[in-house]
């Protein structure tokens, strides 16, 4: 990537489309692009947009981030389409940490469904996980109300709510008993984005000193220390409190 970088243009624009930390340092896709390639501008596409619908022509919308807002407006144009509507928006931030928690909460919603658990169940997953993910991004700066947003909220819906969304899935197998190692054996080299994003979602809650349960049992459940059941009844079994903490 170091070698690319001295071939761009000097006015081409970055724009990270991962859903990911890094490993190891917990830095954010935008970070290691500044890093990167220092002088030119770094943009995020975020939201909720699953492939194959894109791919089959189904109406979508998504946000392009930057913090420089020309940038964005240009970014705009170049990706908007009639059946694919962009916003614009300045909280790089808050739209990539909104992309990496939902996928880590998509495979606690899943790892209910697949244990045979119903909506009310699923519905406190979600719910409480988006609680962690603005929790998480409050404290790494940004704006609390990108997260109810398509790069937060958005995602989560769609994300949680597709039968062929990879994270969702594996959580679904994990829930019905199936081991990490054998689920990602049969994916074909396919990834599931919040299997390797948990634990480094965590750690980095951890280093901003800040509580994320759900994201936690994940991160147990895909390392192999729990099961999915002995992760949801971890969850249920904390210590009561209110639903602002």
């Amino acid at each position: 990537m170091r070698s690319f970088a001295l071939h761009l243009e000097p006015q081409a624009v970055l724009m990270s489309v991962t859903k990911g930390l890094e490993r190891g340092t917990g830095r954010r896709m935008s970070e290691v692009l500044v890093d990167l390639a220092p002088d030119h501008a770094v943009s995020v596409l975020s939201g909720p947009n699953l492939a194959f619908e894109i791919a089959a022509g189904q109406p979508a919308a998504s946000v392009v981030a930057c913090e420089d807002q020309r940038v964005a407006s240009r970014l705009q144009e170049v990706f908007s389409r009639p059946l694919f509507r962009v916003y614009t928006h300045d909280d790089v931030i808050g739209c990539e940490i909104g992309g990496v928690v939902k996928n880590v909460i998509a495979i606690a919603a899943g790892m209910a469904t697949g244990m045979g658990f119903g909506d009310n169940s699923r519905a406190t997953l979600i719910t409480r996980g988006l609680v962690e993910m603005s929790r998480l991004g409050a404290k790494l700066g940004a704006n609390p109300g990108t997260f109810s947003g398509l790069a937060g909220m958005g995602d989560v819906v769609a994300t949680c709510s597709s039968l062929k969304s990879r994270n969702t899935t594996v959580g679904t197998r994990l829930g019905q008993g199936e081991s990490i190692a054998d689920i990602n054996a049969s994916m074909n080299h396919m990834v599931a984005e919040g299997v390797k994003s948990a634990g480094t979602v965590v750690a980095l809650a951890r280093k901003v000193g800040i509580e994320m349960p759900i994201s936690e049992a994940v991160a147990e459940v895909c390392e192999g220390r729990l099961t999915a059941a002995e992760g949801m009844m971890k969850l249920m079994t904390r210590s009561r409190k209110s639903e602002r903490d």
